[in-house]
């Protein structure tokens, strides 16, 4: 003998009855209240803006031990930076307050060299659903940061 399927009729109404013995109903569970999460091209400003005091900082910790053929590249990566900071909308502070960077440790031209190498082959990707400006300017951030990877000086 061969078992009896029961029919789509039969499976929902058992389940609605099952609901109805057991008191639950849809209107009777808690829904989770949507959360609004945080607009991504903001959450991509914030990377880019510490990325680019990272950055900085290696710059400055370099160009206080003397050198100072550095100093353009550190002031571009300083014009991105405030570029970044303009279009973070108000009341939403990248950070706390810029504080003077601690010397990093090893620093020297060769890990700028990669650091710049590195975030340069990261724009590409950060480029994907950003607004056509934002798109923009770190299509150039980019440019820049893989000119100056060939661009730095082999010694200092």
């Amino acid at each position: 003998m061969r078992p009896r399927s029961l029919s789509r009729r039969a499976v929902l109404a058992g389940g609605a009855a099952a609901a109805a013995l057991s008191g639950c109903d849809a209107s009777d569970t808690p829904q989770p209240s949507p959360t609004p999460s945080e607009d991504p091209e903001r959450v991509l400003l914030r990377q880019l803006i510490a990325d680019k005091e990272h950055t900085i900082a290696l710059y400055s910790a370099l160009i206080a031990g003397g050198a100072t053929k550095l100093t353009p590249f550190r002031d571009r990566h300083q014009a991105h930076l405030d570029e970044l900071r303009k279009r973070l909308p108000s009341g939403s502070s990248s950070s706390p307050a810029p504080k003077t960077p601690a010397p990093a440790p090893k620093t020297s031209v060769s890990r700028l060299r990669e650091a710049e190498r590195r975030s340069a082959a990261l724009r590409v990707r950060q480029l994907a659903g950003v607004s056509p400006q934002l798109a923009q300017l770190i299509a150039s951030i980019g440019a820049c940061e893989a000119a100056h990877a060939l661009a730095l000086p082999r010694s200092t």
